[in-house]
Parts: C-alpha cells; sequence; structure tokens
C-alpha cells in the first residue's frame, strides 16, 4: 500500500479526530478519549509533530508526538501517541510508517528521547523498551516504554502533556 506522510493542515483537525476515534474504538484498552487528548494537545499548542499518513488524496492514519517532563523537567525526552490507522486499514502497515518518520523527525529535531504506553510486543520493532528507572503514575510498568536518542538516560517519574487528562 503506498501511503505519503506529511505533516497535519489545519483543516484536516476534524477528520483527524474521527479517523482516532474510529481507530481505538475497538481497542479494549482504551477509554475512549483519544480524540480529546488530541484536540486538547492542538488547543495548547502542544504538537510537537502531527503527522499524517496519505492515501489516494485521504488521510488514513496519524500520529502524535508531544513533550513530556521526568521528575517534573524538561529533559528533551517526548511522548508518542495517539497513533492511529483507519481500522479497514490495521494491518497495512501504516501504524509502522507513521512511527517509523516521526521518530527520524524527532531525532532530527534534537530530542534525546520518546516515551510511550502501549503494547511492548508492537513497539519493541521500533527499538523501545521497558526502562525501570521511568515510572508513569497509573500505567502497569510492562506498558510504559522508551527510546533513548543519547545517553545518559533520565531516571524518574514521567508526565504527559496535561492534554492526556482530557475526557
Amino acid at each position: 500500500m503506498k501511503i505519503d506522510i506529511r505533516e497535519e493542515r489545519p483543516e484536516e483537525a476534524p477528520a483527524l479526530r474521527l479517523l482516532t476515534e474510529a481507530a481505538f474504538r475497538l481497542n479494549p484498552h482504551s477509554r475512549g478519549t483519544e480524540g480529546a487528548v488530541l484536540d486538547a494537545l492542538r488547543a495548547a499548542g502542544a504538537l510537537t509533530l502531527s503527522l499524517v499518513a496519505i492515501h489516494e488524496g485521504e488521510p488514513v492514519g496519524h500520529l502524535a508526538l508531544s513533550p513530556t517532563t521526568i521528575e517534573g523537567e524538561d529533559r528533551g525526552w517526548f511522548g508518542l501517541g495517539p497513533v492511529s490507522a483507519r481500522p479497514d486499514l490495521h494491518g497495512r502497515g501504516i501504524g509502522g510508517a507513521l512511527i517509523r518518520e516521526g521518530l527520524a523527525r524527532l531525532k532530527a529535531q534534537g530530542a534525546k528521547g520518546c516515551v510511550l504506553v502501549g503494547f511492548p510486543d508492537y513497539y519493541r520493532r521500533f527499538g523501545f523498551a521497558q526502562d525501570p528507572d521511568l515510572k508513569l503514575e497509573g500505567a502497569p510498568p510492562e506498558y510504559l516504554l522508551a527510546l533513548a536518542f543519547e545517553e545518559p538516560r533520565p531516571s524518574g517519574r514521567v508526565v504527559f502533556h496535561p492534554a492526556f487528562s482530557a475526557s
């Protein structure tokens, strides 16, 4: 499947919210807030990167990257998510392509690392692993995954942007 990846355009926000909500609707671990989180990140100007996968002129996937703090400080680390693909196109490599492109762009911008909450078996292929020195309140430790772009790796409590409290 041929896709192009580019930055989000302002007029795409409503469609990307719907795409994100549809992508997470059947996920048993979703709280159903991913669309609201995306809107809140956008409203706060906190989308460090907002990438869209385009197929045949239509958005079919989206990836958000936003700043995090570790032990209350900006350490140059970012949170990955939500990442979504149109439900009828799951398993076609859209999410993976968005993640690879997002990580490459983040690293090129001088980021020190990236964290996410997700399935280890999926995100391991991109270099993410559990880091016992990082903690996230309310998340099982095995699902908090990190990818350092440079050393030294930080330790402590990770806090995602306040938009992740959106409901």
